[in-house]
């Protein structure tokens, strides 16, 4: 008896011996191959696909845009349907957002077919410290749809959930304002190139001081931008377009970029060029723009060295880069200036990056459109030009609106007579509706507005008058001066007559 059990005992220990062997050389573990019998029965007791979308996913562990655009698609059947909800302001939303709470199930309909979408959430147990501890809790949707489906869903449900969460996403956002942030800040985990804040500006097309058959011309062109996704690809072009405000200051350039952005829904990328070392960061820049946004470079006449002067570096130039060249290297650096060239900022707007992405609008401002290079604002870069000029009576009657609440009063009449003769900004018109105290009404507003404005004529009409003094006194000084300089060489005058006069003797 003692035998047969050293017997047995030998045989499991080859056995443990063999299957250790097996499982250290054999390609094929033992337990792989029992999973993959496992899935296999369960196919075809099981006629149901999953498919799994996890929150966080790629490089870095950038957050999933498919999950957030299916959170937003299952938003409206959660706050139906599921039991277990959970509400989340969203940095980028105007309002709470309902989700599924872990290990919640909400079913969807979709061309007459039934798909489940559960929420799953799990904790990962480590003992390690996390620099980042919201990332240690796992959350994902799961989509369980027959296997009799899984053509519908891989070629009309997936889209639409996609689709249809991406405008629930938009409609339900706060717009954006970005600004570039210095290319020092770019290294790190969770650093950006762009940094924004919720952009809240108030103005619109109906509050902007304009003339309206200009504004209703603007707007119809920004509806047609909008909606002009096929024809833009049919007819070849990037979709994007460029505009060019031009004007003196005061004139409501920057009002009109926010009436722009409010008009279209679109987030604001405010662009400051001297943060931008060179061409290629600028090129960074606007791949990590997204679309339905409008990007901005303001006064871009100041911002760069780009008006045009297409020229050989002069002496004084040549020596300024030869002091360079001897300076330490961190103070050579800390001089060096912008190296970003108007060919870099031409393919910007208009060269090959520019079609990285569509729904763009460009946005140049500038109050001397003359200092401006011909090549940077020429049709197909700057596709509209937009001159903001002085107040005119029917930008006037906005801001009266806006400001005193007031269609009409008997003081417009001598408003708009004035406006025919004076130049004055909406800017400074604004200022003068502007009521200061409980004490100012409409009409003393308005008077105050009839006194600046004869105040300006008076100051213009003197400068006029100031202007032609000098110019009479300055003719009458060139006068003098000839008749000084005549009268201090007539003996040279005389001899030069004498001399033309025997040369015309000899001739004779």
């Amino acid at each position: 008896m003692i035998e047969k059990w050293a017997i047995l005992g030998n045989t499991f220990a080859s056995l443990l011996v063999l299957g250790t062997v097996i499982q250290r050389y054999s390609p094929f573990r033992p337990e792989t191959i029992l999973i993959k019998c496992i899935h296999k029965l369960t196919s075809f007791i099981y006629p149901y696909v999953q498919i799994k979308i996890s929150e966080y996913t790629g490089e870095y562990m950038k957050r999933s845009e498919a999950y957030a655009a299916i959170e937003a698609y299952l938003s409206a059947s959660c706050s139906q349907r599921a039991h277990n909800l959970k509400a989340e302001l969203g940095k980028d939303s105007t309002k709470p957002v309902l989700s599924m709470d872990g290990h919640e199930e909400v079913t969807d309909e979709f061309g007459g077919t039934t798909f489940w979408w559960s929420s799953n959430t799990s904790i990962r147990q480590t003992q390690a410290l996390s620099l980042y501890p919201d990332q240690e809790e796992k959350r994902s949707y799961r989509l369980t749809f027959h296997k009799s489906n899984r053509q519908l869903v891989l070629d009309s449900y997936l889209s639409h959930v996609l689709r249809e969460g991406r405008e629930v996403g938009i409609r339900n956002r706060r717009r954006k304002l970005y600004c570039n942030n210095p290319s020092s800040n770019w290294g790190g985990y969770r650093s950006k190139v762009w940094s924004h804040v919720a952009f809240e500006h108030p103005s619109r097309f109906e509050t902007l001081a304009m003339d309206a058959v200009k504004k209703r011309k603007i707007m119809k062109d920004l509806e047609a931008f909008r909606k002009g996704k096929d024809y833009y690809a049919k007819i070849g072009k990037a979709w994007k377009r460029g505009y060019l405000l031009y004007g003196p200051p005061g004139t409501g350039k920057s009002s009109m970029i926010a009436a722009i952005a409010d008009f279209l829904d679109y987030d604001v990328y405010d662009l400051e060029l001297t943060t931008v070392k060179d061409n290629t960061e600028l090129r960074k820049l606007f791949i990590e723009t997204t679309g339905k946004s409008v990007i901005v470079i303001e006064d871009i006449d100041c911002s760069l060295d780009l008006t045009g002067q297409r020229k050989q570096k002069s002496k004084k130039e040549e020596d300024k880069s030869e002091e360079k060249k001897n300076l330490p290297p961190g103070l050579e650096e800390e001089k060096e200036s912008s190296k970003v060239t108007l060919s870099g900022l031409l393919n910007f707007i208009d060269g090959l990056w520019s079609a990285c992405g569509g729904e763009r609008l460009i946005v140049f401002t500038t109050n001397h459109k003359e200092k401006l290079d011909p090549a940077l604002i020429r049709r197909g870069r700057m596709d509209k030009h937009i001159e903001m000029s002085y107040c005119c009576f029917d930008a006037f009657k906005v801001l009266a609106k806006n400001y005193l609440d007031v269609d009409s009063h008997p003081l417009f009449g001598t408003i708009q007579d004035l406006m025919e003769e004076v130049k004055i900004t909406p800017a400074d018109v604004a200022e003068n509706l502007m009521q200061k105290s409980v004490d100012e009404d409409a009409g003393s507003c308005l008077e105050k507005l009839i006194q600046a404005m004869n105040k300006a004529r008076e100051e213009e009409a003197s400068k006029q008058a100031q202007a032609s003094i000098e110019e009479i006194v300055g003719r009458q000084e060139k006068s003098g001066a000839k008749e000084e300089e005549t009268s201090k060489h007539p003996m040279c005058d005389g001899e030069d007559m004498e001399g033309e006069g025997e040369k015309k003797k000899e001739l004779l």
